[in-house]
């Protein structure tokens, strides 16, 4: 089985590139419009959140949706949950049995462990106004790396059905476009209790680092735009917007 895109979307197949969100930046620059999703057997230089390197071997899949979607940017953000659940229908899809759950921001578990990451970038104009969006999803299928601060795993470490790259990302495309239909009909709502209903740690204690502090408090779910609504000891809310956060 190989690639099957939904209708309107186009793709570039490499063999090998620095990273697909690189490529997408350049195609962007350079006039594509999209969506176009742009898929790399090896990455030299695949990078996640906060610029850490993304271990990229043949075998897994490493794609990048470039698009220009009429919003602003803060909804724009919204997308990265939309990613989330086609990554989890996806896996889901490969193998019903598999117990998956969401983490904030934009990691995907399954079993507790990081099977696949999503790196939102953009570019606004000066006026403000969204000039391109990139959707970098990273899913470990047949191989995960070793000596990382936190669990993780891969297709092939949890069960026997492994798809091609190619048939993944014809899956995972196929999702993201019902997401998105989804998304533009009826807003954030029905996405944020999509992904409520598989997020990890809802009403528990959590940990949440940002770039200059430590915030400690519960988990109580997102708000209208995809923040997290932590509830901290002091009894006030307060709401983050990128930070890391621990169970």
């Amino acid at each position: 089985m190989g690639l099957a895109l939904p209708a309107g979307y186009a793709a570039r197949l490499l063999e090998e590139i620095d990273s697909t969100n690189e490529e997408a930046r350049r195609l962007a620059r350079a006039g594509v419009e999209g969506p176009l999703w742009i898929m790399a057997k090896t990455q030299t230089a695949g990078r996640g959140r906060r610029g850490r390197a993304w271990v990229s071997p043949p075998g897994n899949l490493m794609a990048t949706l470039v698009m220009r979607p009429d919003c602003p940017a803060v909804a724009a953000g919204q997308l990265s949950f939309v990613a989330a659940l086609a990554v989890a229908d996806l896996i889901q899809g490969i193998d019903p049995r598999l117990e998956i759950t969401l983490k904030w921001p934009n990691d995907v578990l399954v079993h507790d462990k990081k099977i696949a990451g999503i790196l939102l970038e953009s570019s606004s104009s000066p006026t403000g106004a969204l000039e391109f969006l990139a959707i970098g999803i990273g899913v470990n299928l047949r191989h995960h790396p070793d000596g990382t601060p936190y669990p993780v795993t891969s297709l092939a470490a949890e069960t026997a059905s492994v798809p091609e790259p190619e048939t993944a990302l014809g899956l995972l495309a196929q999702g993201f476009d019902r997401a998105l239909r989804m998304w533009r009909a009826h807003g954030f709502e029905p996405i944020r209790d999509g992904w409520l209903k598989r997020a990890k740690g809802v009403g528990r204690p959590v940990l949440v680092r940002l770039a200059e502090e430590e915030l400690e408090g519960i988990f109580q779910g997102l708000d209208k735009d995809g923040a997290l609504i932590l509830q901290q000891p002091n009894g006030l809310t307060r709401l983050i917007t990128a930070g890391e956060v621990f169970f």
